[in-house]
């Protein structure tokens, strides 16, 4: 079973969770957990839905946070979650960028030498041909 996918009734999803329906509703209506809609208008949750629930509950009665640090936290932890995803697809990007790179400098190995090669320096050189005397 796919985990975000929104298969469970209210019923199932608070008894998963060790809660009542009526607090789901609550948590769905103050962004703790996002519901999908079944075509009749009833609340579906996912497995990872009712993880994020039981979370909710742990850091409520073990941790003493209240929902507005709850929303806080979940926030925060699906946004470092959202900026990982990013890295490493942008960690892929470079890599087979680099992987490129090193193929077309071995196809064509006079280039590397006339290669531009990077630099952490920040002055800026402008590089400007000398005239020759018939030109002035």
């Amino acid at each position: 079973m796919n985990a975000h996918a929104k298969i469970l009734i209210i019923s199932v999803a608070a008894r998963l969770a060790g809660m009542h329906p009526q607090t789901l509703r609550q948590y769905d209506r103050l962004g703790l957990v996002e519901a999908g809609r079944a075509p009749g208008g009833g609340r579906r949750y996912s497995a990872r839905d009712v993880d994020v629930l039981r979370e909710v509950q742990r850091l409520s009665q073990e941790e003493g946070v209240n929902l507005a640090g709850i929303k806080r936290i979940i926030d925060l932890e699906n946004l470092v979650d959202e900026l990982r995803h990013r890295l490493a697809a942008t960690e892929a990007a470079l890599a087979e960028s680099e992987r490129r790179a090193a193929e077309f400098a071995a196809l064509h190995p006079g280039f590397a030498r006339r290669a531009v090669v990077p630099s952490h320096e920040t002055a800026l050189v402008v590089w400007r041909p000398r005239r020759s005397p018939e030109s002035r």
